[in-house]
């Protein structure tokens, strides 16, 4: 083993072995003996299957002693229950200390699963689980894949995080597939949010060869591998269009790439060229080519960044700072939602869906109300088209919901959120009202993004129970759920809401009552500079196009088009009242909003001529990497401010509301770890966030 191999080995101290676990199969049909290789870790499914130095040379040791007989007809790999395998060990990665050792991880990989393309003996990979990663390249090198109809989860995160698939994806998916389809999981999906593909669609997309039902696939798989063994069946895969059509993929692949991150992250670029490099290069020359810009991006600040980003929403998003001892929590056994309108509607569905109790909706009048159950009655309808429940679920589903124009329907509630009007006034008549009909202990939760828990809670006979339940829209898209601890909420309240937010699958952070939280407040800021920017004379689409380079999902104009450019003014003139000094309400934000005008762009992406005639300013304009500088140098002052102020535990919260109701991206490690790896918190306050830098991430 070179001393290289054996130096990952202990960087990688804290590593889950994969174990191969082989034993010998008699394959039906008189087909012969075949090795089937297992691969577990010892743990159940929720400590996924990995491959860190250890792993893989376990596997090697497997394929090797297999390789070395003469009395088998073929090798067979499939995992553990519920898992195939999802990738390589990243624990160990921020250890990496140069890129020689990077480089030995990434040839470890290729030279261990290269072996089961080079066999002169079939070799099937049997996904009866999750194959993401390292552990769908796995699959990849094998000469035939069958796949369970049930797999959850297929994928090549690996761009999201600042890798390439370098152990063999970019090179055989394209070769497999075509590169338009590989592209789909190699930079589609990821930067999609990191989306995943099911069964079957792999298998439709030709990833698998042949699917099976769950309940017997590794017995049916194999009795498929014996046949293929006989050559009683025969595999038949498209040919690869290695023409012009798989340069207008990349061309297409590349401008996504440029469209959605502007250079912000070299990953999904280079993984783009080594797609296109892959329909001439031999498999040795794409295979050298991985090694090298695996090891380089393994070296890189990106991944480090992605790395941190990724370890908060696996991690402490599953562990809220600051929530209280669960034990705490009451139980939810029907839900009330007052309010009938859009956000009402996806509540009142999402609390279906996930708690599945009863939920009652409200509303000032009937036809509101009609509107507001028939919006989450058709949603329901949507999902059983998409085949997301079944119909005998959506029936359930659509029974649990109902409206009714009285408080009354409260009375047995345990849990009751308002989504009305953002108006202070207007949400404390609501809870003065739904207090009188529900008994002491019911959870009075808020979806307000900007108003005082504290003041809403002030007049009520139990202000205690009164917290902040704030979702971000989409709410059926973003995880995050600013939850609002009141001055004198209490203990029980705030468990119930971190037990109902878990039940939810929302990623719940313990927020201070503070002006707007966390999200909207930082939002509104960097909106501010840039419109502020604006009004001294910028060209809109200059001021907008500034901080492209950060890769942000949209740009700060298309984000106020889409929030609204009245309730963002509202979140504005909440903050100018908390802190004149720092934030401002632009007149020409206000001038908008009072013309009635809510499209600031047009059908054609431009901005509407109207709006710009709105947003004519001063004589002093500004440059892209002005405003950029400015608004950064904002952000890290307030962020400063607001952690001095505790309106969350430390630095990690702030990233881990932005990553996950922002859409801030992962490549760029989080707020606060951008502005310290960029220098600008050094420079603004005087210190960084993570006192040692990306080696504290």
């Amino acid at each position: 083993m070179s001393t290289l191999i054996e130096q990952a080995r202990e960087l990688f101290d804290d590593e889950v072995v994969t174990h191969a676990l082989a034993r010998d199969v008699e394959l039906p049909y008189g087909a012969g003996t075949a090795v089937l290789i297992t691969l577990e870790n010892g743990h159940d499914h929720t400590k996924p299957t990995t491959f860190g130095p250890s792993g893989l040379l376990s596997l090697d040791e497997a394929i090797d002693a297999a390789a070395a007989r003469t009395d088998i007809c073929a090798i067979a790999i499939t995992g553990k229950p519920f898992i195939f395998a999802v990738g390589a060990d990243l624990n160990g990665v921020p250890k990496i200390e140069n890129i020689e050792q990077a480089r030995a991880i990434a040839r470890l990989g290729h030279d261990v699963f290269r072996k089961l393309g080079e066999l002169d003996i079939p070799t099937f990979a049997l996904i009866n689980g999750a194959a993401m990663g390292g552990g769908l390249e796995l699959a990849l090198h094998c000469h035939y894949r069958t796949i369970s109809a049930s797999v959850p989860a297929v994928a090549l995160p690996e761009t999201f995080l600042g890798l390439v698939p370098g152990w063999g994806g970019t090179y055989l998916l394209p070769n497999l597939i075509g590169v338009e389809r590989a592209g789909k999981l190699i930079i589609d999906n990821p930067l999609a949010q990191n989306k995943t593909i099911k069964g079957p669609e792999a298998f439709e997309m030709g990833i698998a060869d042949a699917m099976f039902e769950p309940a017997d696939f590794v017995e049916e798989s194999l009795r498929w591998a014996a046949r293929v063994v006989k050559g009683e069946t025969s595999v038949q895969r498209p040919e690869v269009d290695r023409g012009s059509a798989w340069d207008q993929a990349i061309d297409n692949a590349r401008f996504t790439v440029e469209g959605k991150l502007h250079g912000a992250a070299p990953a999904p670029a280079r993984a783009v060229e080594l797609m296109a490099q892959a329909k001439t290069r031999t498999r040795d020359e794409g295979f050298a080519a991985e090694d090298e810009a695996l090891a380089e991006l393994i070296m890189s600040d990106q991944l480090k960044a992605g790395l941190y980003a990724f370890d908060l929403t696996q991690k402490r998003a599953k562990r809220p700072a600051g929530a209280p001892d669960s034990s705490l929590a009451r139980p939810i056994t029907k839900v009330g939602v007052v309010g009938a309108g859009l956000m009402a509607g996806q509540l009142a569905l999402l609390f279906a869906r996930r708690l599945e109790v009863p939920v009652v909706m409200t509303d000032i009048d009937q036809e509101r109300l009609d509107q507001g159950v028939g919006y989450v009655h058709a949603e329901i309808d949507t999902l059983l088209t998409k085949g997301r429940v079944s119909v005998d679920g959506a029936n359930r589903l659509k029974g649990l919901v109902r409206g009714s124009l009285s408080y009354d329907a409260f009375a047995d509630a345990d849990f009751v959120i308002e989504a009305v009007f953002e108006q202070m006034a207007v949400k404390r008549e609501v809870f003065a009202k739904v207090e009188r009909a529900v008994p002491p202990e019911t959870v009075l939760a808020t979806n307000t993004s900007s108003l005082s828990i504290t003041e809403m809670a002030a007049e009520l006979a139990h202000p205690e129970r009164v917290v902040g339940f704030h979702f971000f829209n989409p709410v059926a898209v973003l995880p995050l759920l600013e939850i609002v601890r009141g001055e004198r909420t209490d203990e029980a309240t705030l468990a119930t809401a971190f037990a109902a937010a878990k039940s939810l699958k929302k990623t719940a952070v313990l927020v201070k009552d503070a002006p707007a939280f966390v999200v909207n407040r930082l939002l509104t800021l960097f909106m501010g500079e840039v419109l502020a920017a604006v009004e001294e004379g910028t060209d809109p689409e200059v001021a907008d196009r500034a901080v492209a380079p950060l890769g942000l999902p949209m740009s700060p104009l298309m984000l106020l088009q889409l929030v609204g450019p009245a309730v963002a003014l509202h979140v504005s003139e909440t903050l100018h009242a908390a802190f004149p000094e720092r934030f401002r309400v632009s007149e020409q934000h206000r001038a908008l909003v009072d013309s009635g005008t809510t499209a600031i762009f047009g059908p054609d992406l431009q901005i509407d001529p109207e709006v710009r005639e709105l947003f004519r300013g001063g004589g002093h304009p500004l440059t892209e990497d002005e405003i950029r500088d400015r608004a950064l140098r904002a952000l890290a002052k307030e962020i400063r401010i607001m952690l001095d102020e505790g309106v969350v535990a430390e630095p990690a919260d702030i990233d881990l509301c932005l990553i996950t109701g922002a859409g801030w991206p992962f490549h760029l490690g989080g707020i606060t770890a951008y502005l310290d790896y960029s220098g600008i918190s050094q420079k603004v306050n005087g210190a960084p966030f993570h006192p040692n830098g990306l080696r504290a991430l």
